[in-house]
């Protein structure tokens, strides 16, 4: 048995191992394991992860959890293009750093404001008094100018000039929270001042985008401004996390990446 991957493309960590290995060109058969039909307690997955988490990665008779470690796994073993996981030790460092923070900063912020503003009213009935769910907002803010003071300040990509896991990461944590409204509606210049490095990340990763995303503005009219390079149009899918079509108008090359 080949290199199987449990996702719930629902899970941004789940979407950023699947747009890597897709990105990669690595062979998997994805197992889909959904969490709001509890299948992760299922007997058959609690083999795979006793953490009934997703992503879960089994790769023979050798299974892993984790999706940093799932990330760094597939890097290592696929030979994957040096930028994602650089040799380099401070270069290495650098993105190590990012995933370190990334958890206990910007993910913990960006999953309580979607639980409090999205999930909690809609799937639960339970409404946020609105002095928790400002103060959550102004963490999630706060996490956001981090990341731009901290990590990207005026490079092309979080830990420098390429790409690496630690883009990938952040942005399908961030644009879970964009497609509800909770980054663009709730800061200003920080988020404004993201929009260059969202949008040369899209193409540089195919990023898939979700169904209905609030701020298409961010891609469509006016995003010559931002990136005269690129245009992105929405792509139909039947699948969860319908993807775009990116064209790169230079030199007539397109890609087209689906989650």
């Amino acid at each position: 048995m080949g290199l199987e991957l449990y996702l719930d493309l629902l899970s941004q960590p789940c979407r950023a191992v699947y747009i890597f290995a897709k990105k990669n060109a690595i062979p998997f058969e994805l197992r889909t394991v959904e969490l709001l039909k509890g299948q992760q307690h299922s007997d058959a997955f609690v083999q795979v992860n006793p953490l009934r988490k997703v992503p879960a990665l089994k790769d023979g008779d050798f299974t892993l959890a984790e999706s940093v470690a799932i990330l760094l796994y597939l890097s290592r073993k696929y030979k994957t293009p040096d930028h994602w996981y650089p040799q380099d030790l401070q270069a290495r460092a650098r993105v190590d750093e990012y995933l370190a923070w990334q958890h206990t900063a910007l993910r913990s912020s960006c999953s309580r404001a979607m639980w409090q503003k999205l999930l909690g009213p809609v799937l639960l009935g339970v409404q946020v008094p609105p002095e928790t769910l400002a103060s959550t907002l102004a963490e999630l803010d706060r996490n956001l100018q981090l990341l731009e003071d901290k990590f990207l300040k005026d490079q092309a990509f979080l830990t420098g000039p390429h790409i690496s896991v630690a883009d990938l990461v952040a942005i399908t944590e961030l644009m879970h929270m964009e497609g509800t409204g909770s980054i663009a509606g709730n800061s200003t210049g920080t988020w404004l001042s993201l929009i260059p490095w969202w949008t040369v990340l899209g193409c540089e990763a195919s990023l898939p985008q979700a169904r209905g995303h609030k701020s298409r503005r961010l891609w469509g009219p006016g995003r010559d401004a931002v990136s005269p390079r690129v245009s992105v149009q929405p792509y139909p899918s039947p699948h969860v996390s319908p993807g775009l079509l990116i064209q790169r108008s230079a030199d007539s090359h397109s890609e087209r990446e689906v989650a």
